[in-house]
């Protein structure tokens, strides 16, 4: 299908484009991170670190690839282009404000044999996290905030309502290791067309990640979902190595991942694979 070939092709450009978006013939870099004024390694593995915690006073812009497949009655695939910026704002000497956007670009082949494929813009999920500054006494970190969810997606990819609740995250980062954990919880807010429920999910994500002081890292965590309308759980866990670098001193990161469905709805999907590009923007 055209989309499913467009969001390929713009991962792949995002995979080996340099940021300036300057390259020479054939796809080869211009800028390369072998430069002299490239950061040293200790930077670039603090960086690392900072991507695996969700309430860093960092500036990024994610753009991960999702493939699942096994869904429905064809087996049919699913691809999801997240485009996900996260930015910090400087509300006091001691706290920060996070903004965390999910924006998903959706391309799927249809579930049910002699059906239509179909492509499109999902709902769009807004987290707002108020953060301190500083750990607590024991090294934790946190941030909790308002999550929104916004009803932009086509019939298909929509639940058709506003939903609003509360999310929360803590986790604890010592020795190259990160662990801890991110919840929410969106009510819908007005009634979706068709007899439909409102929304009533819940979203827990428990992580934990090593950063290597050359700033490889391998992460665990899984993205498990509860409908509380159909009482359903949705829990893929994923496996992931990453890898930061800078392409003169724009530090890039690359991720891929596998993951497999403990838990999902019938008809949901077995496995499937991820892919991410991240830029970072250190202030």
């Amino acid at each position: 299908m055209r989309m499913k070939k467009t969001l390929a092709e713009l991962f792949f450009i995002l995979a080996i484009a340099s940021p300036t978006g300057v390259l020479a013939q054939g796809g080869a870099m211009v800028q390369a991170s072998t430069t002299s004024d490239a950061p040293a390694p200790g930077d670039a593995a603090e960086l690392a670190k900072k991507l695996s915690n969700p309430v860093a006073s960092l500036i990024s812009v994610p753009f991960q690839l999702n493939y699942d497949t096994g869904i429905g009655e064809t087996d049919a695939d699913r691809w999801v282009l997240n485009v996900q910026p996260v930015i910090p704002f400087d509300l006091s000497q001691d706290w920060n404000l996070i903004s965390r956007t999910i924006i998903p670009f959706i391309d799927l082949e249809s579930p049910l044999i002699g059906g239509s494929d179909t492509s499109g813009l999902g709902d769009i999920v807004q987290s707002f996290f108020f953060s301190p500054k500083a750990p607590t006494k024991g090294g934790w970190i946190w941030g909790a905030g308002p999550v929104l969810l916004l009803p932009t997606g086509k019939d298909e990819f929509s639940a058709d309502n506003w939903g609003l609740g509360p999310t929360f995250v803590a986790l604890k980062q010592e020795n190259g290791w990160t662990y801890g954990g991110l919840v929410n919880h969106i009510w819908g807010v007005d009634s979706p067309s068709g007899g439909r429920d409102k929304t009533d999910q819940t979203f827990l994500q428990p992580f934990l990640t090593y950063t290597t002081p050359d700033a490889w890292t391998y992460a665990i965590n899984t993205e498990a979902t509860y409908d509380w309308n159909t009482e359903d759980w949705t829990t893929p866990v994923n496996l992931s190595v990453s890898k930061l670098t800078h392409f003169g001193k724009q530090p890039v990161s690359f991720q891929v991942g596998y993951r497999n469905y403990l838990d999902a709805p019938s008809g949901g999907p077995d496995w499937g694979l991820r892919f991410n590009v991240t830029f970072l923007f250190p202030k």
